[in-house]
């Protein structure tokens, strides 16, 4: 048998399901509670952006919910930014966009597909800009990169590889944080800095669970 024949061909399907699904949140208290507290859903990462993107862009943070099987889903919270539209209606109250709602807003919405490594994620943008949707960009932030651009409806789409894997030091750091933005958040006073500086005495008060990475979810009797 020739070389060639023995050559492994990939397939034209190159994704590993979802790596996440993405959606923005005004409550993060509440989403909080609703999939980690009430789902068990353990949260496994988050994203602490300050200065990202244009100058009128907030900050944000971006937090994972552990859904199983690998995948995903997410949360956006714009700090500063105030709730619009009916926000008691039934449905996807967010989906109910104007005008004049940020363009960030809208991209929050968006789905999150795997791929396993920097060859398939090339051969999607290869795909990609010969098309009527050509990448828009391609983003190496923390532990992954991705490339992106909207479908035919507007929505925005991400394909993914990851760079390396996330530590249990990592996820550790990911449960902190998204504790302390419950607790400013919950304090009437959700920013990046008070967040930030919540955390720092999260970290004082669970030093020796921060040195063996094991940590419960929440203990209340840490918290000063």
């Amino acid at each position: 048998m020739s070389e060639q024949e023995l050559e492994v061909v990939k397939p034209e399907h190159r994704v590993h399901g979802v790596d996440h699904a993405a959606f923005p949140t005004f409550n993060p208290a509440a989403t909080v509670r609703f999939y980690r507290d009430i789902l068990k859903f353990p949260v496994v990462h988050s994203i602490c952006a300050a200065g990202w993107g244009p100058e009128d862009h907030p900050d944000f943070i971006h937090f994972f919910f552990d859904i199983g099987n690998d995948d995903r889903i997410a949360f956006f919270y714009y700090f500063g930014l105030e709730p619009f539209g009916d926000q008691s209606a039934p449905g996807d109250a967010w989906a109910r966009l104007t005008p004049d709602t940020p363009l960030f807003f809208k991209n929050s919405r968006h789905l999150a597909i795997h791929v396993n490594d920097e060859e398939d994620l090339l051969e999607y943008r290869k795909r990609l800009d010969a098309s009527e949707w050509p990448v828009e960009m391609q983003v190496t932030h923390e532990t992954i990169e991705s490339i992106y651009t909207h479908d035919p409806n507007g929505y925005m789409v991400e394909i993914t590889r990851s760079l390396r894997p996330v530590t249990p030091e990592e996820d550790f750091d990911a449960v902190l944080t998204i504790d302390a933005l419950v607790d400013v958040f919950e304090a009437g006073e959700p920013t990046l800095d008070a967040l930030l500086t919540r955390k720092a005495e999260l970290i004082v008060a669970r030093a020796e669970q921060w040195e063996s990475a094991q940590l419960p979810i929440r203990d209340s009797e840490l918290i000063p």
